[in-house]
């Protein structure tokens, strides 16, 4: 087993600090973005579609991405793709956020490399621990 730096304790988790939050929906991002910055804590880059999200996202250097599914012109599975094939965001956890929320909708995203989907609509008061739960899930992963 490998020891941390130091040779003694745990290996310590990246804290979430920096979101890129993609939606369309100019109130879903209004009231989502408050709840990120405001009971988060979080640094946003917010995007209202998948073109600004594309040349904004890589400078921006986010922890995770907040992702809308249906969007207009190009929509959040490609942006995705789009994401996965940018050396600097290839790595970077992705969570949907979508009303089309079935098992096997779910698991599709999944499929295509999503770290996990929230659900539309949310309660804005649960967000954010439910990011931070997805979020610590997916660092365990990476560290096991």
């Amino acid at each position: 087993m490998d020891v941390p730096p130091g040779g003694q304790g745990q290996w310590k988790m990246k804290k979430l600090t920096r979101i890129t939050y993609i939606e369309d929906d100019p109130d879903i991002r209004a009231v989502t973005e408050m709840v990120l910055e405001n009971l988060g804590g979080f640094t946003l880059n917010v995007c209202s579609g998948g073109l600004s999200a594309l040349q904004s996202t890589p400078l921006f250097k986010p922890d995770l991405i907040l992702l809308d599914v249906m969007m207009p012109g190009m929509d959040g599975i490609e942006v995705l793709n789009k994401f996965k094939n940018m050396p600097e965001l290839a790595s970077t956890p992705v969570i949907f956020m979508t009303a089309k929320a079935q098992r096997h909708e779910v698991d599709g995203y999944k499929e295509l490399g999503a770290a996990d989907v929230i659900s539309k609509p949310y309660d804005p008061m649960k967000l954010v621990d439910r990011i931070v739960e997805i979020w610590n899930h997916y660092q365990s992963e990476k560290t096991a």
